[in-house]
């Protein structure tokens, strides 16, 4: 694919489209047709209807909605999540792999094609390139779930075509920092970028409370563990006591007791449970359990938000934890290819200015709240992405995953999901009233 785009915008989005789908072809390139079209988990789609629906919903926005009135959110059909929960999609058609990567090929060529000619001002869809981006970072989470599945994935662990070996950690403070009571402001008003639901910027007031310097680490959950934690009722919340007795969880996901103690597993490595790294693939109910028998509480995201990027020299919030700078491999265990977690302060610079340490990066971080709008929040451009989610059944993450890629892994960024969710990349750190 190639193009004689020269404008700057329209370039820079070819950039991020074509960066999208290097890293999604270069995840699937050493699946087999059955790695791709067997559904590993009922929680997970099948990998093949992954990259359909990738290449659906490009075709949908910046084919088909690009120039006419906001008709769908997601595509009628086949790929269309809410007419097919997850755990039916392994029953439906679905192509095969030549005929997918066809698909993938055939919309992006025509994508580009009406790009070299695309009038950025002529709706607010189109407002800085918006709605490219928007299919770009679409993607981008796209693959951060196939690496959920991935790690699920029956008949063998997950091979990567590419691995970056991640650096060692160093000695970091531990304990927890103070953050004094005052006014803030959460959010954005980005709208070349940001979604809906991280948008108005808007002010909060916040009591003074305490947050971890760190997230929780394997070792200091493994002390948890040792004092009986998924034994004493006392820990756990009535709704995490029935998720407790359904699940028969005793560890994390992925943690084995051997001979030899604590074992897992991060896609085709098996190791010890390395006590210096963020504990992963923890439930909302597992995180609220520790921080009860820590004396502590999970932050609510207000809280986790300027603990992150509030900067009390200036009076204003860091676009990240470190500054200003996008983020890099230099700067923060993001953008997949490291495969796993990495030891706490493995990345020095990864450092807010409130002196809190790996906010953005290795897990996503449970927070205490319920997923729901901002003040002043709009739905723009489709209700399928925010809206709908608006409510108690979901809790808020922050902060990105090592599966995460560097345009998703904002400040402002707000994942969301069951409390119950493993399979995903979480953990967790704590706070406490000040």
């Amino acid at each position: 694919m190639s193009t004689t785009l020269t404008r700057p915008l329209a370039a820079e989005l070819v950039a991020e489209l074509q960066d999208a789908r290097a890293r999604t072809l270069l995840l699937v390139s050493t699946l087999s047709d059955r790695d791709l079209e067997e559904q590993h988990d009922v929680l997970m789609s099948p990998i093949i209807w992954d990259l359909g629906h990738i290449a659906s919903f490009e075709e949908l926005w910046l084919l088909k909605q690009l120039d006419a009135p906001v008709e769908f959110g997601e595509m009628p059909g086949l790929y269309n999540p809410f007419e097919h929960p997850r755990r039916e999609r392994g029953a439906l058609p679905l192509p095969r792999r030549a005929d997918v990567l066809s698909a993938l090929e055939r919309v992006r060529e025509e994508v580009l094609r009406r790009l070299e000619t695309v009038d950025f001002d002529s709706s607010p869809l189109l407002h800085e390139g918006y709605v490219y981006r928007m299919v770009a970072q679409h993607e981008h989470q796209h693959n951060e779930t196939m690496l959920q599945t991935l790690q699920l994935k029956l008949g063998g662990p997950y091979r990567p075509a590419r691995r970056r070996e991640l650096p060692a950690g160093m000695e970091f403070a531990e304990g927890m920092v103070s953050i004094p009571a005052g006014e803030f402001t959460l959010g954005t008003d980005d709208r070349s970028a940001a979604y809906d639901n991280e948008r108005p910027r808007h002010a909060v007031t916040l009591k003074g409370y305490r947050i971890d310097r760190t997230p929780v680490t394997n070792g200091e959950y493994l002390a948890f563990i040792a004092d009986g934690g998924y034994t004493r009722p006392d820990l756990w919340s009535q709704s995490g006591l029935q998720w407790l007795d359904q699940s028969h969880a005793v560890a994390p996901l992925y943690w084995s007791l051997t001979d030899t103690g604590w074992w897992t597993r991060s896609m085709d490595r098996p190791e010890s449970v390395d006590p210096t790294r963020p504990v992963c693939h923890v439930s909302y109910y597992e995180a609220e359990a520790y921080a009860r028998w820590a004396g502590k509480r999970l932050p609510t995201e207000a809280e986790w938000e300027v603990a992150a990027t509030w900067d009390p020299t200036r009076g204003t919030a860091l676009a990240y934890p470190w500054g200003d700078e996008s983020p890099t491999a230099a700067l923060a265990n993001l953008d997949q290819l490291g495969f796993g977690t990495a030891p706490v302060g493995a990345f020095p610079k990864n450092v807010s200015p409130f002196g809190c340490y790996g906010m953005i990066g290795d897990t996503w971080e449970w927070t205490s709240s319920d997923f729901g709008p901002y003040p002043g929040y709009e739905t723009f451009p489709y209700r399928e992405y925010s809206e709908v989610f608006f409510g108690s059944d979901y809790k808020v993450l922050r902060g990105g995953s090592w599966a995460t890629r560097p345009s998703v892994a904002r400040s402002t960024f707000r994942n969301w999901d069951y409390p119950v969710r493993r399979q995903i990349f979480s953990g967790f750190r704590c706070a406490a009233n000040d």
